[in-house]
């Protein structure tokens, strides 16, 4: 639940420093956006190595798949970052869609533990999609970095409704069995 907390915290932080170095890129990634846009999947990296502590079986080995599939996709972004905005959005783009199809393989691997997980489900879905939409936006004529700040305060208000309805779910447990 904490993690869940902290993760959505973090996003919208990530979310307002991309937002105010990113907005008028349109030819090159500045040093401070480079740094940004590889920093964003180590935090997700991190958040699910920190989630597999507790997971057992299948729901563990995806959030272990997607820790590795984060740190690849930092190195990816770094070397992407070198070049042009385009090739930062393909880069993302690729990876908000696996890991967002990782994270709707955790949201349902977890229902039984956790609920229903609506909103872990629709963030997954989410990331796919926008991933799609990063991909497409990539071969535009003028593609622009801050569409990232927006796919990550998105994804952290999914975090933190996450927690909410976690934490909700577990006071209700502990008066069930008082």
């Amino acid at each position: 639940m904490q993690i869940f907390l902290i993760r959505g915290l973090v996003a919208i932080a990530w979310a307002a420093a991309f937002a105010a170095v990113a907005d008028s890129l349109t030819d090159g990634v500045t040093a401070a956006a480079g740094i940004l846009v590889v920093l964003y999947p180590l935090i997700d990296a991190v958040a699910s190595l920190l989630d597999a502590r507790t997971a057992r079986g299948s729901e563990r080995r995806s959030l272990l798949a997607n820790a590795a599939t984060s740190a690849v996709a930092a190195v990816a972004l770094g070397v992407a970052a070198t070049g042009s905005v385009a090739n930062v959005l393909a880069v993302f783009g690729v990876w908000a869609a696996v890991s967002g199809a990782a994270q709707l393989v955790t949201a349902l691997r977890r229902r039984a533990l956790y609920g229903r997980q609506w909103p872990m489900r629709l963030a997954g879905a989410g990331s796919v999609i926008l991933g799609i939409a990063f991909l497409v936006a990539s071969t535009g004529t003028a593609p622009r970095l801050n569409m990232l700040a927006l796919y990550a305060a998105t994804g952290g208000i999914d975090f933190i409704i996450q927690a909410g309805l976690l934490a909700r779910r577990r006071h209700r447990l502990v008066a069930a069995a008082a």
